[in-house]
């Protein structure tokens, strides 16, 4: 590994530049920050699957570009190595920002700008050649079928029966399919604040997007629920509200109930994704400080199942899966 970066930055001038390995996220990609003699920095993007992650990460940097939004710039890329250098966008991530005790409301002004800006410009034509998935009906409910597949074995300690999974894939697709009714548009699917960088530009320009490979045409819903419904952070309820009616505000001819109702169950079924996914990296990878935010989204879970839409999905949850095996999530001993 070290002589595939080591050639690849030999290539590019940047042999002798320092390195310092930046904190990642629930990937397996990686990033490092190279700083020449000059001072001037980059980004080393390293992944493993280059086919899944960099390929697309590419073509869809250039789309977004094109639509007039801040995206880094490749300074250069070996798509067979998996690797690529960045521009380097600094450290001031909304994250950090809020962190260090910033004004929410006017970087989730921006980020939800970002998503107006964005339904706003692009066109189903602009993706066609880029062969990026549906997030329709079907992709919705292979991706939350992992919470029966991978948390609700080790929750109970049995795996589901096949009827018992098949009425559970039933009922979440009885709400998918009418939250999926609305408009379309490309959606990011991880657009949260830790993808999100405040970048000394003007508009949506001065928000930086990262983490934008898995991109796809879907529900515009869902990007929103992403944001304001964070895994990571509690975003207050009067702020979510606000959110959802500046978005609202700038199309008046989208149902808004409609979409309030398709903000609730696609956000469900991120939130059941996302236990999952944290239950396998704690499981599989020793990756457990991912747990520690189960709690949260678990409480906004419930808080989905409680409202009518979700209804069917909520019944299936009572029968099958007790309030004690949810909330929170217990490391067998075997895998301690």
């Amino acid at each position: 590994m070290t002589d595939r970066i080591d050639d690849f930055l030999r290539r590019h001038g940047l042999a002798g530049a320092a390195r310092a390995p930046l904190t990642g996220d629930a990937s397996a990609r990686r990033y490092i920050r190279l700083t020449g003699a000059d001072g001037r920095s980059l980004l080393l993007m390293d992944t493993p699957a280059p086919a899944d992650d960099l390929v697309p990460f590419i073509a869809i940097g250039r789309l977004l570009a094109r639509l007039g939004f801040s995206v880094p710039t490749i300074v250069a890329a070996d798509s067979a190595a998996g690797l690529a250098l960045l521009e380097d966008f600094g450290d001031d991530t909304f994250s950090r920002l809020l962190a260090a005790g910033a004004d929410p409301e006017p970087l989730y002004d921006l980020a939800t700008d970002v998503l107006i800006a964005l339904h706003q410009r692009f066109r189903p034509d602009d993706a066609e050649e880029l062969g990026i998935p549906l997030y329709d009906t079907r992709l919705f409910a292979e991706q939350v079928m992992l919470f029966a597949d991978v948390y609700i074995p080790v929750a109970t300690g049995a795996t589901l029966h096949p009827v018992d999974r098949y009425a559970l894939e039933t009922a979440w697709m009885s709400v998918i399919v009418p939250a999926c009714e609305g408009p379309w548009s490309l959606l990011l699917r991880d657009y949260h604040i830790d993808n999100l960088m405040r970048l000394p530009r003007d508009g949506v320009r001065a928000a930086g997007l990262l983490d934008f490979q898995n991109a796809g045409v879907g529900p515009v819903a869902y990007d929103l629920a992403s944001l304001l419904e964070d895994a990571r952070r509690d975003v207050p309820a009067d702020l979510a509200a606000a959110m959802t009616s500046r978005y609202l505000d700038a199309f008046p001819g989208l149902n808004a109930a409609a979409f309030r109702r398709s903000m609730a169950v696609l956000g469900a079924v991120r939130h059941a994704r996302v236990i999952a996914i944290f239950a396998r990296l704690a499981l599989r990878d020793g990756r457990r400080a991912y747990l520690d935010h189960l709690p949260r989204v678990w409480r906004l879970l419930e808080g989905h199942l409680a409202r009518p839409e979700l209804a069917p999905v909520a019944a299936w949850f009572d029968q099958h899966l007790p309030p004690d095996k949810r909330g929170g999530f217990i490391i067998p001993e075997a895998v301690q």
